[in-house]
């Protein structure tokens, strides 16, 4: 593992404040010298400014859940000092990764763990990713092939953010979807997918010039939002655990 990595593992830095630290001297690695290249060894000791840092035993983790609100950047620091994920958790929680993201203007269910391991094989998995969304205009029927049988698109720049370089952009079919509400004005779906791709859902309803209104996350897996209040966070319960426990056995 590099170096800036471990630091962000296992502290409140990021990666990028974890390079500064480096360049500053202020990182001290066990039986090497410290710099942007280094990669650690088994066993080795890195210290920021004298103190030891102690990694995370890979058996033990803590999951959490949080309410993501909108207006929130999944993100350990923003450059337009927009609010972060982190300032709402508190220090506690600012070495735990997110499984993935949700945009600025998306909310629901986000889950942290202190364990990239965990993390990295949620974000990797096929779990189904629920979702309630509201798009403006009817569902139409070129919609619904899409969803049932995926679709490809050489261009898929509408409903991305402006600075993405992703420009095309494969969709697999959904696992499931419910149409709650069909109007010319907006309608409602809830939408099962096992991807989670750049802005995927905003980017497939804007092939079909239908802007996304709202956009709601309530499952991960088997990991529901329920009644979790917006902006605040839980622990996993015991038997979600245990599910955990058995998926990071699954190979």
């Amino acid at each position: 593992m590099r170096l800036n990595q471990f630091i962000s593992h296992h502290t409140k830095y990021s990666r990028r404040e974890a390079d500064g630290l480096i360049a500053q001297g202020r990182v001290n690695v066990e039986k090497t010298k410290a710099d942007f290249q280094t990669q650690l060894k088994e066993g080795q000791r890195v210290f920021i400014d004298g103190r030891y840092i102690k990694p995370q035993k890979s058996e033990l983790y803590t999951v959490i859940v949080y309410h993501k609100p909108k207006g929130e950047i999944v993100s350990k620091k923003d450059d337009r000092n927009r609010r972060v994920v982190y300032d709402s958790l508190g220090e506690k929680y600012a070495s735990f990764v997110s499984v993935g993201r949700l945009d600025f203007a998306s909310e629901g269910v986000l889950v942290l763990s202190d364990s990239k391991k965990v993390a990295q094989k949620l974000m990797e998995s096929a779990l189904e990713r629920e979702y309630i969304i509201k798009i403006e205009g009817r569902v139409s029927a070129e919609m619904i092939e899409a969803m049932e049988k995926g679709i490809y698109l050489e261009d898929a720049i509408a409903g991305a953010h402006p600075k993405s370089k992703i420009k095309q952009m494969a969709f697999a079919p959904f696992s499931k979807y419910e149409i709650i509400k069909n109007d010319s004005h907006f309608s409602k779906l809830k939408i099962s997918i096992t991807e989670g791709k750049n802005r995927e859902l905003r980017r497939f309803f804007a092939h079909f010039k239908s802007h996304v209104l709202d956009l709601r996350r309530i499952r991960y897996g088997w990991i529901c939002l329920n009644a979790l209040p917006v902006g605040k966070m839980r622990f996993l319960n015991k038997e979600e655990y245990k599910v955990l426990h058995q998926f990071m056995l699954e190979g």
